[in-house]
């Protein structure tokens, strides 16, 4: 009797995150690393960069919207900081300490990038991250 009972059936691997879950982390994670696009020589590319991915993804994953503004939003911060700064040390410039603030706005990038990263490995983690410092422009 026993010779005639099928095999057992092989035990059932556990089941990963499902493909949509994995799309929107990803989604999520790019809305912040697109920032990077500043760095690599795209003029405002730090803005641009968020900007599109919130635009073209935003209705399709729903915390893609939250992220999105998020990134955009730190990082218009961020070129209004560093344009500010600029502007101040060229004016400052002509009583022989404005070269400093250029220090200051080269901090500034360094910081903004600092960020972008860790706020990208976080999505990319499914958790949400709340940049320090942020002016909220878009709501």
């Amino acid at each position: 009797m026993a010779e005639n009972q099928p095999p057992a059936p092989p035990p059932v691997a556990p089941a990963g995150p499902p493909p949509y879950a994995s799309q929107t982390r990803t989604w999520n994670m790019l809305c912040h690393l697109s920032a990077l696009a500043g760095f690599i020589g795209i003029p405002l590319g730090n803005v641009l960069g968020p900007l599109l991915v919130w635009q073209v993804k935003q209705n399709e994953f729903p915390s893609v919207d939250v992220h999105g503004k998020a990134a955009l939003n730190f990082q218009l911060t961020v070129l209004i900081a560093i344009i500010v700064t600029v502007a101040a040390g060229f004016v400052l410039a002509f009583f022989c300490v404005g070269f400093l603030l250029f220090f200051v706005a080269a901090a500034i990038g360094l910081v903004g990038l600092i960020f972008a990263l860790i706020a990208g490995i976080k999505a990319n983690n499914g958790e949400d991250y709340k940049y320090p410092y942020l002016i909220e422009f878009v709501k």
